[in-house]
């Protein structure tokens, strides 16, 4: 290798290296790669050809063994089926530093933009039902052929996600592969392997495809579509998208996880629990230093007994913005410092986690104000079991996939596509939850009926003894549209979080306007009936996330305080005694919320809440104690 040569090779390596070591792919083919990628080199027509099968008539009398093999193959149906094959008249040889391939992206995008980029991207629909198998002969993108593309594309998706960037930047990128990667089948014996690779000088990504072992002319490429799997049901659950599989056999019961599960957590989050210590006492006009790094408290804050310090050193109360994590070590030195969070309170602002403590509540279904909800990391026989069993009985089978740690409905998808949730657990980590189908809804002049959720903040005052306050506002979320269960991708009809999506209306109606909307459209429920019931929901709620000791339940650290946000939504329910009723379903609690319309509508919010959590005095605050 030239001079020049050994220089590009390295910068290749010091910018790809951790990606390419991470995907399993081989040093020997590294040089080749960064050759065929600064060149744009698409050489695998000199190695392979793509070949269509003949579908077997089941009629005839023929090969038995072709008809098995044909039923195993992952697309069989009326689509044509392909298989990739070495053509090469030399074959193939692993250790061939130059096999190695480069496999170009047919289409990159985010889920949400997927309808859009069909309808108006020139040619998309058309190459897309052609991979897929779909007819589309017209010019004109149609609806049926947008939808069975959005509906198949779930068995030639691929994903890769962003490592660096803002929340949004972060959020899973999906792609189809060219015809040529698209075509290369499943097998349980893989002849290569395929990884997605960001380039970083073109800030494109292409997929890489290399051997596994040696190959002959007319030997078959294939993939391992469960690639990393190695337990067999899982495998099979996996698959089920190409090769569809009942799982009806699997109970879908989901006890709640081993405390071996928590202590993982605790580990991941890397929290170092406090030792014991006596809970703080102050003199009774004691004025607080407070350190905090949020503008809202800075800007906000006026009570007398609170005054602000640059030095953490000297501060009595850290009331920050990001998480607090060792805990052991304020508790051993300066245990009468007050901060802003629990140890262990991801039990109940990440997702998956809240989903395990609340079945504390409601046995195997978990509680009636949680919606059934399973962890697609460690639950997905379970889920599949249940969605299959749904399917049987001929129920609602529409579902929530969320990240289990993202606010404000990123990366949060609407579906009643079981291939679809199977392929999304392959991005992020996340939760399916079943979809509200039957919401309360709210009567707006201008546009119908539609979704809305409101938003409680609640305060944490202590753990032993459970002393929980709500405050006394909430706040309301409207769709934008009339609600019906279509147009899934519809993000104004479904969703409700409009502040952060430009140029989008925001209805915002004030709780004390609210009550009398509501009670007017449902005379027979009285808002203080329904809020009875809510914050009942947040008393079962926090009780359970405190029945066990941490780090299996929130840690009792007498210095602790806590503000958090709880979304709800209204769904109609029926009483053990046949009545309809509202009933709350709780979709998350968040840490750290933006306060900024509660200090913009209500200025004396945050004398309020640390004059609750921090002085113990609610008497002229807009505070109600819950527990």
């Amino acid at each position: 290798m030239s001079g020049d040569g050994e220089e590009d090779l390295a910068a290749f390596v010091a910018l790809h290296g951790a990606a390419l070591r991470a995907s399993g792919v081989p040093g020997r083919y590294w040089e080749s790669l960064c050759r065929k990628l600064r060149g744009e080199v698409f050489d695998a027509g000199d190695y392979f050809g793509i070949m269509q099968v003949e579908e077997v008539d089941e009629d005839e009398e023929g090969d038995e063994e072709m008809e098995e093999e044909f039923k195993k193959k992952p697309n069989p149906g009326n689509e044509p089926c392909f298989k990739v094959i070495v053509t090469n008249e030399n074959g193939l040889q692993a250790s061939n530093p130059n096999s190695i391939f480069l496999i170009d992206h047919a289409w990159t995008y985010r889920v949400e933009h997927a309808r859009q980029q069909l309808l108006h991207v020139p040619g998309l629909l058309h190459r897309m039902a052609n991979l897929m198998g779909i007819d589309f002969h017209g010019e004109i993108p149609d609806e049926g052929s947008i939808e069975q593309v959005l509906r198949e594309m779930w068995k030639y998706n691929q994903t890769y996600q962003l490592s660096q960037g803002t929340a949004e930047e972060k959020v899973p990128v999906w792609y189809i592969m060219d015809e040529f990667g698209s075509r290369i089948q499943h097998s349980d014996q893989p002849s290569f392997a395929t990884a997605p690779l960001f380039y970083m000088p073109q800030q494109i990504a292409y997929t890489v495809l290399w051997p596994l072992r040696d190959l002959e002319t007319g030997d078959e490429v294939t993939r391992d579509y469960a690639h990393g799997e190695t337990d067999r049901l899982i495998r099979k659950c996996v698959l089920l998208p190409w090769v569809p599989n009942e799982v009806l056999d699997v109970s879908c019961f989901t006890p709640e996880p081993s405390d071996e599960h928590y202590q993982a957590i605790l580990a991941e989050n890397k929290e170092k629990l406090p030792i014991a210590i006596n809970p703080p006492v102050y003199d009774k006009d004691k004025v607080f230093k407070v350190f905090t790094d949020i503008q809202q408290v800075l800007n906000n804050l006026t009570h007398p007994r609170f005054v602000f310090t640059d030095n953490e050193g000297e501060a009595d109360i850290l009331y920050n913005f990001s998480h607090f994590k060792d805990y052991r070590k304020l508790s051993e030195e300066r245990p009468e410092v007050m901060l802003n969070q629990f140890p262990c309170e991801a039990l109940l602002t990440v997702k998956d986690c809240l989903a395990s403590i609340s079945r504390r509540a409601g046995g195997p279904d978990g509680p009636r104000w949680l919606p059934r909800t399973f962890n697609l990391q460690t639950e997905l026989p379970q889920f599949i079991s249940y969605f299959q069993q749904r399917d049987r009985r001929g129920e609602d089978n529409h579902w929530i996939c969320k990240p289990w740690n993202l606010a404000r409905s990123l990366d949060t998808h609407i579906t009643n596509s079981l291939n679809n949730i199977i392929r999304h657990r392959e991005s992020t980590p996340k939760v399916v939850c079943k979809y509200i189908e039957n919401p309360v809804l709210f009567h707006r002049e201008d546009v119908g009926m539609v979704k809305f959720d409101i938003r409680y903040v609640v305060l944490l005052r202590s753990i032993k003894p459970l002393k929980l306050y709500v405050y006394d506002v909430f706040w309301l979320r409207f769709s934008n549209r009339a609600f019906s269960l279509d147009d899934l991708d519809d993000y104004e009809k479904h969703f409700t979080v409009m502040n952060y999506a430009p140029g989008v209306t925001l209805k915002q109606v004030h709780c004390e306007e609210f009550i009398p909307l509501f009670e007017k459209q449902y005379p027979e429920y009285p808002w203080t009936t329904v809020q009875a019931n809510i914050f009942k929901t947040f008393a079962e709620l926090f009780q359970v996330a405190s029945a066990k000791p941490a780090p299996l339940g929130i840690c009792d650290y007498p210095s602790s305080r806590a503000i958090y946000a709880i979304d709800l939504m209204l769904k109609w329910d029926t009483s053990r005694d046949g009545k309809r009723i509202m009933q709350p379903q709780i979709l998350e609690v968040n840490f750290n919320p933006d306060c900024d319309r509660a200090c913009k509508y209500h200025p004396t919010f945050f004398n309020d809440v640390f004059s609750t959590l921090f002085l113990d005095e609610t008497d002229s605050c807009h505070v109600t104690c819950i527990v």
